[in-house]
């Protein structure tokens, strides 16, 4: 069930309807939460009703060892942590990483003269199986540190866990934030419903107008490296990094609002990432919940920059080769984590040069022109670093990246018809993201939403310029099947 369909759409509102009709005050919210958590494992089993009992599985472990954790049963705090991580990593590892490690020891063996093949496994990787995993995972941390008590009610607990409008994509949530929000009443007002509307559709033009029509450039060219000239994947490239940013933050936006109609506030995903003016200042908007995941619960534990230059290098590297790993089990997920790593650490060492540079030169380090070629030189670096992440493999990434060298000899040359595209598509593609980057600045900066959400007549003409942009513009039409988000796949 895509978010991205009519049958989302009739799923939020029958949600809604029998949500603030059932009473809270009978089981102390047990009775709405039970049917919250009935819906949300409803809409996992909608991909695959055998792998709900996965995440069944996760949630029954993370619950016990945090009930275990609280109590120090037997002395051996740590014990039931380690537990706790060493159970849902290995479910984790079996079914997104087994296959990956078998193909890289038989490709490693091959290399050595071994004709050995490793086993591959015939398993389906579970639908957003690495968000509630990490989900879960933050909470037994945060209740072994002492934030927050263990939930006793698992009811509440498994609703944390399995909360259907961020469950498949996130955000990745805090127990903090949700489970004293699971606990509270929620009684019907209008103006969670009137919060709620914007950032559905404003989610469904980013996914439905700009994502979905870009990635039919986009597949077009990465799927068949040797058929396109260096031109088309530069272009193709750039409609990639807004492709993958208007999907993703769309997810997070319809989750988001979906959340907040039911009552409940979710953490912000996204906060004007292209508008970043480092590769640090880029993970601090970007992908928010699960950058601060690996900031609180990997970072920080390996000691953060509090043990000298070469141990904080080092944990920067190690950080983002596992937040690599956690996108993709494939080397060039990996290759793309130690790039951005790689950007950090060389940004570290020249940092001492840069400010004798701007004090030689008499340049003070907030002037607006330095501001502005520092957005234009990390949108590049992140850009360089998304061909890596898009490539089918290492070889296609090496093979676009020559085809973009050579356009500095050969001149740049692009055929709009091979990249199934058109220049009016393209120019009304150009035109809305850029219009998408302004209203994200206007959203974030000037609360442009809260000031649209509070003149009604404001409000129903965006609901009405957006509702007719997406059907004149929409990805839709008779032979449709709603695309998955790109996230569905880590």
């Amino acid at each position: 069930m895509n978010f991205n369909s009519l049958s989302y759409i009739a799923f939020l509102a029958v949600n809604l309807l029998v949500y603030y009709r059932l009473p809270h005050r009978v089981g102390s919210g047990l009775l709405r939460n039970g049917f919250l958590l009935a819906s949300s494992y409803f809409f996992y089993m909608c991909w695959n009703p055998a792998y709900a009992l996965l995440m069944l599985f996760s949630t029954a472990v993370t619950y016990a060892c945090g009930l275990l954790v609280a109590r120090q049963a037997g002395g051996q705090k740590r014990l039931w942590l380690a537990l706790s991580f060493v159970l849902n990593l290995g479910i984790l590892f079996f079914f997104k990483y087994f296959n990956f490690l078998s193909g890289l020891i038989t490709r490693g063996l091959g290399a050595l003269g071994l004709g050995f093949e490793a086993p591959l496994l015939d398993v389906l990787l579970p639908v957003g199986i690495s968000f509630y995993t990490f989900q879960a995972l933050g909470y037994t941390v945060d209740v072994y540190r002492g934030d927050v008590p263990a939930e006793g009610n698992f009811v509440h607990y498994a609703l944390f866990v399995s909360f259907f409008p961020q469950l498949v994509a996130g955000p990745i949530e805090r127990s903090g934030n949700m489970l004293h929000q699971i606990r509270e009443e929620h009684p019907f007002r209008r103006e969670n419903l009137v919060e709620g509307v914007l950032p559905v559709l404003w989610g469904l033009f980013k996914k439905v107008v700009l994502a979905d029509n870009l990635a039919v450039l986009v597949n077009a060219a990465y799927n068949n490296p040797q058929g396109h000239s260096g031109g088309e994947f530069m272009l193709a490239t750039v409609a990639f990094a807004v492709q993958i940013y208007c999907d993703f933050s769309a997810y997070s936006d319809i989750a988001r609002g979906s959340a907040r109609m039911l009552g409940f506030r979710l953490m912000e995903n996204f906060n004007c990432p292209y508008f970043a003016q480092s590769i640090q200042d880029f993970w601090r908007r970007w992908h928010i919940s699960l950058s601060s995941w690996f900031r609180d619960y990997l970072y920080f534990p390996l000691g953060g920059s509090r043990r000298g230059k070469g141990r904080h290098l080092l944990n920067l590297m190690i950080v983002f080769a596992v937040s690599g790993l956690w996108h993709g089990a494939a080397l060039t997920f990996v290759v793309w984590g130690l790039l951005n790593g790689l950007y950090q650490v060389i940004s570290i060492l020249l940092r001492p040069g840069k400010r004798r540079l701007l004090a030689l030169l008499h340049l003070r380090e907030d002037h607006p022109v330095l501001a502005v070629c520092r957005v234009g030189i990390t949108f590049v670096l992140i850009c360089l670093s998304w061909v890596v992440f898009r490539a089918n493999s290492l070889a296609d990434a090496a093979w676009i990246f020559g085809a973009m060298g050579r356009v500095f000899t050969q001149g740049f040359a692009v055929n709009l018809p091979g990249l199934g595209t058109s220049v009016p598509t393209l120019w009304m593609l150009g035109i809305g993201s850029a219009g998408l980057l302004v209203l994200d600045g206007l959203i974030h900066r000037k609360g442009l939403a809260a000031r649209i959400n509070g003149s009604v007549a404001a409000r129903y003409a965006v609901y009405f310029c957006l509702l007719a942009v997406l059907l004149i513009f929409g990805s839709w039409g008779e032979g449709f099947a709603p695309q998955d988000f790109v996230y569905f796949q880590f």
